[in-house]
């Protein structure tokens, strides 16, 4: 059993055993001993320290994970050993000696390098990733600034995304250099002495004449060193001066760009949990209980025709939908909470294999219920004569009931569900199609056909002969139901009816106003119903109709001029002479049709 102490590295608290404690409080006072006369000493601890509690925390999995001595050790290796920094090796006598070897971490990440910056760094951080001098990068961006036009809202954008490199570990990071305890040495120190060359030179231009006096060795090319150092104080001058415009710049788009994500993270958290929230409710309520029975239930068990059960539709359908929501929800968190703590890999990866499967599951219901479609039938429901015949007008009229079809819409795709008097479930469809033909037969007759799909030829029969259509004649009346209906057990299986009437030529009828609205398109040139009729009356030609109360059209003008020139033309063939023919008067009679008159003079 060992002790675990509470400590604070770099303003992060961690649960650490007593032995890792002690090792690692050796540690950082071997390290404090070797920087003790070096200059910024204090800040390179610091940064060191910072580098362990990001390392600490990297490898450590929740808040109540106590760090072990195997951490500790992982973590000296990467830093480097207290020996490489002329450190009294009698700090570590009391412990067996450990075979550290340095590891190296120099994969890059891309930073804003605003130390190297003429505006925001971007170009100078994308130079450190890829390995190119900065230089070219900002003729990129010129390019694109005067070429493109899309420029600025792109460098805009990567300003906003990119993080800028502040501390020591992350600039050592931007550029591909392990962090470790000599990198974060050097790279100090390198800091430490461009201030102090820069403070070197601009009290050589301002205190001029002091330092000359308190030099004891003055070059004899005065001059030409201090227009160097004029040249040089001019471009630090004019960067200077770029880099406080365009930091200004860049503090109040910053300051938009943060307001405006802000404003984003909310609205994703709503987003996200009201998604989430409605997904659980439904799946309780409806999907798995089935406590709250609404309408639209009959619908989808109407629709699946698979049989698929309805507990695991909804499961699918929850994680498909519901942990991409769960990911938009904790988007906005992560954008609203600073330093907001990962998930964690484990279930990152959990909730990835969940949805995958999901998705999977949903696309094999659908190809399983895209099967029950595979298969159409058409059967023969009612082939039957009518006591029509040709001289006789007949009324065509459809039938609406109140509870399937009573405004007698017409709709391919217009299902509806109602229960019959014992509680069965019915299904109706306004889905019936209506054509009229000419026949040579004495006597008319009607023929209707039942259409279904199904997942094979004899499950798409047997719903087809399962429709259920009804139509009568009463005093040459015919009434058609504008509806049929079918059990619920046979589901939504695209089921329609065909009605066929053969009239015979010369047979008159006359279409109530909503018949006509039943016909179907791709049948029209061989339909005698078209869509514009509605309440006149039509005879029945070869192969076409003529209306007998409607104003004339050009197309029943040519239709009368074919009838007298043929109804001439047969009276004049039994005259053996031309001279002898007779005088041939056609005119129509809305009442009987077509009136012929002969006049043998």
């Amino acid at each position: 059993m060992n002790k675990t102490v509470n400590i604070n590295l770099a303003g992060i608290f961690f649960h650490i055993d007593e032995d890792a404690y002690l090792k690692l409080s050796r540690y950082l006072e071997a390290i404090k001993r070797s920087f003790t006369d070096s200059q910024g000493r204090s800040e390179i601890i610091a940064d060191i320290e910072a580098r362990i509690a990001e390392l600490f925390s990297e490898r450590i999995q929740n808040e109540k994970q106590v760090v072990g001595v195997k951490l500790v050790d992982d973590v000296i290796a990467i830093m480097g050993q207290p020996e490489d920094y002329l450190v009294d090796d009698e700090i570590f006598e009391d412990e067996p000696k450990q075979d550290y070897k340095q590891k190296s971490t120099s994969s890059r990440r891309l930073y804003r390098d605003t130390d190297n910056s003429y505006i925001g760094g971007v170009a100078a951080g994308l130079g450190h990733y890829f390995g190119l001098d900065a230089l070219w990068i900002r003729l990129i961006w010129v390019i694109l600034f005067f070429s493109a036009g899309t420029g600025v809202l792109l460098y805009i954008l990567l300003w906003a995304l990119i993080p800028e490199a502040k501390t020591t570990a992350e600039k050592l990071t931007m550029t591909g250099d392990p962090v470790n305890i000599s990198n974060i040495e050097k790279k100090i120190k390198d800091g430490i002495d461009t201030v102090s060359e820069n403070f070197k030179h601009v009290d050589l231009k301002k205190h001029g004449d002091k330092l000359k006096e308190g030099f004891d060795h003055v070059s004899d090319n005065i001059s030409e060193s201090v227009k160097s150092v004029d040249f040089q104080k001019q471009g630090s001058k004019l960067k200077s001066s770029s880099q406080s415009f365009f930091e200004t710049i860049g503090t109040i788009i910053m300051f938009f760009l943060k307001v405006i994500a802000k404003f984003i993270g909310i609205l994703l958290i709503i987003i996200g949990i009201s998604a989430i929230i409605s997904l659980i409710i439904a799946l309780f309520t409806v999907g798995i209980t089935d406590a709250i029975h609404f309408p639209g239930m009959d619908f989808i068990d109407a629709s699946n025709a698979a049989n698929i059960p309805i507990w695991l539709m909804s499961i699918l359908l929850f994680f498909a939908i519901g942990i991409p929501f769960f990911f938009i929800f904790y988007l906005g968190l992560k954008i609203l909470v600073n330093n907001l703590k990962s998930i964690g890999n484990v279930a990152k990866f959990t909730l990835l294999g969940l949805w995958i499967v999901s998705i999977i599951g949903l696309i094999i219901t659908g190809v399983k219920q895209a099967t029950e479609q595979a298969y159409d039938a058409n059967i023969t429901q009612v082939e039957e004569p009518i006591n029509v015949i040709s001289g006789d007008t007949l009324a065509i009229k459809m039938i609406g009931h109140d509870s399937y079809n009573r405004h007698l819409n017409r709709s391919y795709h217009n299902y509806k569900i109602t229960r019959a008097n014992n509680d069965q479930k019915i299904i109706s469809t306004t889905d019936i199609r209506l054509m009229i033909k000419s026949t040579t037969d004495s006597l008319a007759s009607i023929k209707i056909n039942g259409f279904a799909r199904g997942s094979n030829y004899d499950t798409a029969r047997d719903r087809a002969q399962n429709i259920s259509y009804n139509y009568s004649v009463e005093d040459n009346v015919l009434n058609l139901d504008a509806f049929l209906t079918t059990d619920a057990v046979n589901k939504f299986s695209d089921q329609r009816i065909e009605v066929t009437l053969y009239l015979p030529e010369g047979t008159i009828f006359f279409p109530y106003d909503f018949a006509p609205r039943f016909t179907q398109d791709y049948y029209a040139q061989r339909n005698l119903l078209k869509y514009d009729m509605g309440n006149q009356y039509y005879k029945v030609l070869d192969g076409d109709v003529l209306c007998l109360d409607c104003k004339a059209s050009k197309k029943d003008e040519e239709i009368f001029t074919k009838v007298e020139k043929e109804i001439i033309e047969s009276v004049t063939k039994t005259n053996a002479s031309i001279d002898d023919q007779p005088e041939v008067s056609v005119q129509i009679n809305e009442e009987n049709g077509v009136d012929i008159e002969v006049n043998d003079n």
